[in-house]
């Protein structure tokens, strides 16, 4: 299910949609406003979904209330209502990689993701996304990634099956329990001493999408273990254990050593984005690849480690 974090959660979160496609309902909270219908208001707030496929959503009873009721076209708009409904996308190119499932229990799935396949669905990826290939390869709805890479990133996903298990395994990266280490090819630096450790403050860059190092306003929080595995060239391939779980933190440590990584459209330097209707570049993917996880089963008690079995 996806919520918008921005709206107040109703007193009744109850789901009266199912799972369809591997694609959970999408939830939206009414605000305070003027609209005459609830369909004016979706056709507003949603300006990429047309008042006909509303419509045609509406009389499927596609989009429903947080009651179970049914939303017709011309039922009055009402202020802090929940309403249901399923996101889709007319058109979606595929992604021409395959995921690979390393492990399958009935506590977990642990995938392992190739480059440009983004983990959930976001953004212009609902089918292509690999928590939705999974749903459907595997026909267990209740999947939920325990941890997040960016879509850029190939390597080791795990999803918890039950739900009731989830924040038992979710726990272990919040209590920094798990044993991540990850590997990115990235210019060569000859003055860097390796093996090295690299600390850092990073918060939200005045870009949305990036982050950024600040000096002198509090203490460091973010925190990456980096050592050389080869050389190549002008080029090395790098390991980077991360101590803690920033945004783009390896992208950003990497490059603020000088080493940044190939591929990488936004490290040091922001790319201009390719516009919706652009086709794909598929030939240079971030150079960067979450080679394992290790942790303690807080379910089972046993040492599990996963390793991607990609190369960069």
């Amino acid at each position: 299910m996806t919520t918008d974090p921005k709206r107040k959660t109703p007193p009744n979160t109850s789901i009266p949609l199912a799972t369809r496609d591997g694609v959970g309902p999408s939830r939206t909270v009414l605000p305070v406003g003027s609209w005459k219908t609830i369909l004016d208001y979706l056709v507003d707030q949603f300006p990429n979904v047309s008042a006909s496929e509303w419509k045609r959503r509406m009389s499927l009873e596609e989009v429903i209330d947080e009651r179970g009721v049914a939303v017709t076209e011309n039922r009055p708009y009402e202020a802090n209502l929940g309403i249901f409904y399923y996101r889709s996308i007319e058109v979606e190119d595929r992604i021409p990689f395959d995921e690979k499932v390393l492990f399958q229990d009935d506590h977990l799935v642990v995938a392992d993701k190739p480059h440009f396949l983004p983990v959930i669905p976001s953004g212009r990826f609902v089918q292509e996304t690999l928590l939705v290939r999974l749903k459907n390869r595997l026909g267990i709805d209740s999947l939920v990634p325990i941890h997040r890479i960016d879509s850029g990133t190939a390597g080791i996903v795990v999803f918890t099956v039950k739900e009731s298990q989830r924040d038992a395994y979710q726990a272990l990266f919040r209590q920094r329990q798990v044993e991540k280490c990850y590997e990115a090819v990235a210019c060569a630096n000859q003055s860097l001493k390796l093996p090295m450790t690299y600390e850092s403050r990073m918060v939200q860059d005045e870009h949305f999408m990036r982050m950024c190092e600040v000096i002198g306003k509090g203490a460091p929080n973010s925190l990456t273990h980096i050592d050389l595995i080869e050389a190549r060239g002008e080029h090395a391939l790098y390991r980077l254990r991360p101590v803690t779980g920033r945004k783009h933190q390896l992208r950003v440590h990497c490059a603020a050593l000088g080493i940044p990584i190939i591929n990488d459209p936004m490290y040091p330097i922001m790319q201009p984005k390719p516009t919706d209707d652009a086709p794909r570049d598929y030939s240079k993917p971030l150079q960067l690849l979450a080679r394992s996880l290790e942790f303690r089963d807080p379910i089972t008690g046993s040492q599990r480690k996963f390793v991607s079995t990609r190369d960069l």
